[in-house]
């Protein structure tokens, strides 16, 4: 301390009031501080709940599915035993059914009836039958999804107290629906056809093993592309790289190029990969590779970071001890460098995931009736499938897009629950 200081605070008195004001001046200023991050944090965390409840309220119906039990007799009248794939199985369907109701027989009230099951039950019969065409002439029992409406009515969205008029089903529908009930012949188990069925255009039928395939294969495309070439360009570009004007230019373009919105890179991969190349449009290859473009300049940045955190002593010792460069990066600092690669990998590949704009520009939103087999099949993503029920006017759709945002939400977690777990169990401190 120099003499004028010493002498400045010889000279001050501080138990005096004026410096017991500033010190609560002070204290009163860190409080403030502290206040205005408890009520951010707060603010945030509410808008996450809000976020949750609004989901997990309108998307938790989509877990459970209305099935309908009947009895179906395969009449030997309606089917070829030679040929069984052809038969007309939508008479069977609603024989069976009109059978569970034999005072229906005015022909508007019987096609009511037949709405109650899900339009598709007659290819669930051809199919068992196609299976086992010893059914034929005999009856067996059937457990088919209820029909949108009826599957609503079933959990409480479409209410009986309102007017005929306002509701999808009618009062005569919802009695034939109660009596089915009494009789135990419906349920409501999980639902796995949204995670095992593709799309439909039927909500009781739609669901997301297409999109999951898909972004699978779109993701596997990025990883294989991006995660290579992007380490090798942040060991050139760390290590090799010369300090001039050109590896700044480079440097500057990687970043700005990290801030690009995805959508520019939709329509790069739309002029280049399906305009020039000619690749299959809705392709997960395409897609893939549209992601690892947008993904590749966070991978190298992230890299590049990683490669820096290596203290400098270990690339010394190690050419102390005659190792050449080569062997230098790949035997000591590339290891220990790995944790933050791949943290900033998985993190990488999770906000790719969850992009939708670059994938509906290249087609990645195409209506798919079974999963893709392959890279150049058309496809779609879950993000894609997410738009495309949010546009569907159907009201079984509005819980199945919120059912599939709380799967997307879940493979974001799960993705960078990985991501901490290799950090904390990887990571080295020096």
């Amino acid at each position: 301390m120099s003499s004028s200081d010493a002498s400045l605070s010889a000279s001050f008195d501080w138990s005096s009031q004026t410096a017991a004001a500033r010190r609560r001046k002070r204290h009163a200023a860190d409080r403030r501080l502290q206040l205005c991050g408890i009520a951010a944090i707060t603010v945030a965390l509410g808008l996450l709940a809000v976020l949750l409840i609004s989901l997990i309220s309108n998307g938790y119906r989509a877990f459970v599915q209305t099935m309908v039990t009947i009895p179906v007799y395969v009449n030997p009248d309606h089917v070829n035993a030679d040929d069984p794939a052809r038969g007309n199985y939508r008479a069977i369907v609603a024989q069976s059914l009109q059978a569970l109701f034999p005072d229906v027989t005015d022909p508007a009230e019987q096609r009511l009836l037949g709405q109650i099951l899900t339009n598709n039950s007659q290819f669930f019969v051809r199919d068992r039958v196609v299976a086992d065409p010893s059914l034929i002439g005999r009856t067996f029992e059937l457990t088919t999804p209820a029909a949108d409406p009826f599957d609503q009515l079933e959990k409480g969205v479409i209410r009986r107290d309102l007017p005929e008029s306002q509701r999808r089903v009618s009062d005569l529908q919802i009695g034939w629906f109660d009596k089915l009930k009494a009789e135990g012949r419906i349920s409501t188990p999980f639902n796995w056809g949204l995670f095992l069925n593709a799309d439909s255009r039927f909500p009781e039928l739609a669901g997301l093993s297409g999109a999951i395939v898909g972004s699978f294969y779109a993701l596997l495309v990025c990883f294989l592309i991006s995660f290579p070439v992007g380490i090798a360009a942040a060991v050139y570009l760390e290590e090799f790289a010369p300090k001039n004007r050109w590896t700044d230019l480079v440097e500057v373009n990687i970043n700005n190029l990290a801030a690009v919105p995805s959508i520019v890179f939709g329509l790069l991969g739309l002029a280049v990969f399906l305009g020039f190349f000619g690749l299959p449009r809705s392709a997960p290859l395409v897609g893939g590779m549209v992601l690892s473009l947008m993904t590749l300049p966070t991978m190298i940045i992230v890299t590049r970071a990683s490669l820096k955190a290596v203290p400098p002593s270990i690339r010394e010792a190690a050419l102390g001890l005659g190792a050449s460069r080569h062997q230098v990066i790949t035997d000591h600092v590339l290891p220990l460098a790995l944790p933050g690669i791949l943290t900033g990998t998985i993190i990488g590949l999770a906000q790719a995931l969850g992009e939708t704009a670059p994938l509906l520009l290249i087609g990645m939103n195409a209506f798919i009736t079974a999963p893709p087999g392959g890279l150049l099949d058309a496809s779609t993503a879950l993000p894609t499938q997410i738009f495309i029920w949010a546009d569907s006017p159907e009201r079984g759709f509005v819980d199945r897009t919120s059912a599939a945002i709380l799967v997307l939400l879940g493979f974001l977690v799960l993705m960078n629950g990985i991501a901490i777990f290799l950090r904390q169990r990887l990571e080295r401190t020096w």
